[in-house]
């Protein structure tokens, strides 16, 4: 096989991956994990039923890549805990921004989350990183006195919690935001950050 054969075999290849991918996350985040079968996903991707198996070896497997994002995004995250506020201020953000990107993929963790899928433990990899790392950043905060507040982990779960609903609810809100993922960013890190401060009152 020559190379140029090689290299469209394999962008082929990626393209009905990515078609796959993209059809599991948006009938996952709508339907749920089971309520979604593989035949659904490749009638939305518009590929052949054998390729989920081909490619993924099956509804789980397509499942957990889709998490694959995460994983690589708080690997890479990395923070100045000489300034932990800084720190702070930076993860909320960041994650913030990722959360209004990812909308659909946040979705489907939340329902895993809720309904305490049998899926989670492998997924632990995913998400944990990002509470120990908040975690560490906020007992610096603390032990440099940066911000006072009376419990690590009341103030890690009350963070997650607004970092998680931080994206716009059409059930629950009516109305549109005209706010980009910038802005929203930037008004959630000033809430957490007067609302830790506020504790110290």
């Amino acid at each position: 096989m020559s190379q140029f054969k090689q290299t469209r075999g394999n962008e082929k290849n990626k393209e009905v991956k990515d078609q796959i991918l993209s059809a599991a996350k948006l009938l996952f985040a709508e339907k749920g994990y089971e309520g979604t079968t593989v035949r659904q996903i490749c009638q939305e991707a518009d590929v052949s039923l054998a390729l989920v198996s081909y490619h993924f070896g099956g509804k789980e497997n397509v499942f957990f890549h889709l998490f694959e994002p995460i994983r690589q995004l708080f690997m890479n995250m990395k923070y100045d805990l000489s300034d932990p506020l800084c720190a702070l201020r930076s993860f909320c953000k960041q994650f913030i921004i990722f959360r209004n990107e990812e909308h659909e993929l946040i979705r489907i963790l939340q329902q895993e989350l809720v309904m305490n899928s049998p899926r989670l433990e492998m997924l632990t990899d995913v998400f944990l990183p990002s509470w120990e790392q908040l975690r560490v950043i906020l007992q610096e905060c603390q032990d440099k006195k940066a911000i006072g507040f009376p419990s690590v982990d009341a103030a890690l779960n009350f963070i997650m919690g607004t970092l998680m609903q931080s994206h716009n609810n059409a059930f629950l809100n009516r109305t549109q935001s005209e706010l980009s993922s910038e802005k929203i960013a930037d008004l959630a890190v000033s809430f957490i950050i007067n609302g830790l401060q506020a504790t110290q009152e």
